[in-house]
């Protein structure tokens, strides 16, 4: 579909990828000078994870903002997005922090309260560990189970964190979803019978999603990124918000372009945003194969 769009300031795109399903267009850019060029409400579901300000050594942005800075950045890119938010759509805001630095999902959730309201927050399971006795006799385990891939911490003081919030802000905090579309099969049969909406024999999968990496082998060549997530981890969301009404799709912070793959597996109109050139070329990569495998 064309772009909803103040023609004369949005930026020339880097690449437009064309496909039988949806287009998507990547920009080589400042998210909020493109955020602020794009007509208001005209997308409906946003999936990104911007700089923690954790220190992370990207290529070219500087983490290590003072607080202040840092969060009031986050506030006026948050606001832009706000205003190009259909009034139905979502925000979904992958955050994590670190032990030593706890607090920095948390502030940036309320550094978005004075511009959307909170609907869910969602928990990104990276790992899990599963005792043979708590799964239950349906799933069978003969030992105990432990699955994914975490950042071993070497401390007394703190334990393995395995997990990632995604914060899904909306415009009112009434934005519908399509809760079965990321469901899973009740465990129980008899549960289909007791409840009504288990006729699908598919329950709401929740708040907490289990998503592991994928095994690589060689970090700087598989994943030549500090902070990432798996393609699967948009696909949920956008799958979550309701495919049927999601028009245009967005990633601010398009880093290896995990949200352009989903977007381009579910044939979605799609606009990603990468400062880092090298970064770009590598989600333009990555989103021509999973078209060509598409």
């Amino acid at each position: 579909m064309p772009l909803a769009r103040k023609p004369e300031a949005l930026p020339k795109p880097h690449t437009i990828l064309p496909t039988s399903r949806g287009t998507l267009t990547f920009y080589l850019a400042d998210c909020v000078d493109v955020l602020a060029s794009l007509a208001p409400g005209c997308v409906s579901a946003i999936v990104t994870s911007p700089p923690y300000n954790l220190g992370v050594s990207y290529r070219t942005y500087d983490d290590t903002l003072p607080r202040d800075r840092y969060l009031e950045w986050t506030g006026r890119w948050i606001a832009a997005a706000r205003r190009v938010l259909d009034p139905t759509g979502s925000l979904f805001l992958n955050v994590g922090a670190k032990p030593t630095d706890p607090w920095t999902s948390m502030e940036v959730a309320m550094a978005a309260r004075p511009h959307l309201e909170l609907q869910n927050t969602i928990h990104w399971i990276k790992s899990i560990a599963i005792g043979k006795g708590a799964a239950g006799a349906a799933v069978d385990l003969d030992k105990d189970l432990a699955v994914g891939h975490y950042k071993p911490i070497n401390s007394p003081r703190f334990v393995n964190d395995c997990h990632e919030f995604i914060f899904h802000f909306t415009p009112e905090g009434r934005t519908p979803l399509d809760r079965l579309a990321v469901g899973v099969p009740y465990q129980d049969a008899s549960n289909i019978d007791r409840w009504q909406a288990g006729a699908s024999n598919l329950r709401c999968r929740g708040n907490t999603w289990f998503v592991p990496y994928e095994t690589i082998q060689n970090r700087e060549k598989d994943r030549p990124h500090p902070a990432t997530f798996p393609p699967r981890v948009p696909e949920y969301c956008f799958k979550l918000h309701g495919l049927s009404r999601v028009t245009l799709a967005m990633d601010p912070f398009l880093g290896l372009g995990s949200t352009a793959v989903a977007a381009a597996q579910l044939g979605l109109d799609f606009i990603g945003v990468e400062l880092d050139e090298h970064y770009l070329a590598e989600a333009i990569a990555r989103t021509r194969r999973a078209i060509a495998q598409t």
